[in-house]
Order: structure tokens, then C-alpha cells, then sequence
């Protein structure tokens, strides 16, 4: 691991939430394309969830070779289906839920804003 990678784990594990999303909400995010418009959802313990990465590097790791697609982790949230949440790089050291339905019903960061929430270390 290089020093830059390390200073920028250790600062991204100190983060808040609030400021993590912030961080988000212009990164761009890859994800597995299916055949016909959508995502892949996994069914996981704690509801269903869509696999995304902050690389596509991350993406070849988790999927292989694969079709692919990208955008903002903005439009990631407002376009998974009702009850989705995106688990951000599930093979990662630091893996978290970005899930727009709680946002709605969470005082925390905004009246509209999603919210990233922090996983138990449980895989998908």
C-alpha cells in the first residue's frame, strides 16, 4: 500500500457520515449492467441491495469480466427501486449502505438528502 493510498484510507475511516455523503454525492459509482435496463439486486440480511464500486477496477474484482455502467452516486439513488439500498464497495475494507428511503424518514442530515449508513460487517 503507498503513502498517498493509506492517508486517504485512514482519512475516508474518520469521516462522518454527513461528510462522507458529501463526498459522494459527485463520485462516480460502477455497477454490473444487465440485460435490459436496471440493476442487479441481491437479496442480503438486511434487505435488498445493489452492489456498486467506487472503481471498476473494484467492480472487475467483486463481478469479473462483465458489462457495466456508471454515474453519479446521486442518480445511483434516485434511481434504485423503492426499498433498495447500494452497498458502496461490499469487498472493500470500508464498505457502507448509501439508502435514500431513510434519508426521507431521518432528521440526521437533511428533510431531503440520503443518508450513507455504516454496514455490520455483514457481506452480501
Amino acid at each position: 500500500m503507498s503513502l498517498r493510498e493509506l492517508v486517504e484510507q485512514e482519512t475516508v475511516t474518520r469521516m462522518t457520515s454527513a461528510e462522507r455523503l458529501a463526498q459522494l454525492r459527485s463520485l462516480r459509482l460502477y455497477f454490473r449492467r444487465p440485460e435490459h435496463p436496471g440493476f442487479f439486486v441481491s437479496e442480503t440480511v438486511e434487505g435488498p441491495m445493489v452492489p456498486v464500486f467506487t472503481s471498476w477496477e473494484e467492480l472487475a474484482l467483486f463481478a469479473g469480466a462483465c458489462e457495466w455502467a456508471s454515474t453519479s452516486a446521486e442518480d445511483v439513488l434516485e434511481l434504485l427501486p423503492e426499498g433498495v439500498s447500494a452497498l458502496v464497495d461490499p469487498l472493500g475494507p470500508h464498505p457502507f449502505v448509501l439508502d435514500a428511503a431513510v434519508a426521507a424518514a431521518s432528521a440526521g442530515l437533511s428533510e431531503t438528502g440520503p443518508e450513507v449508513a455504516e454496514t455490520r460487517g455483514e457481506s452480501a
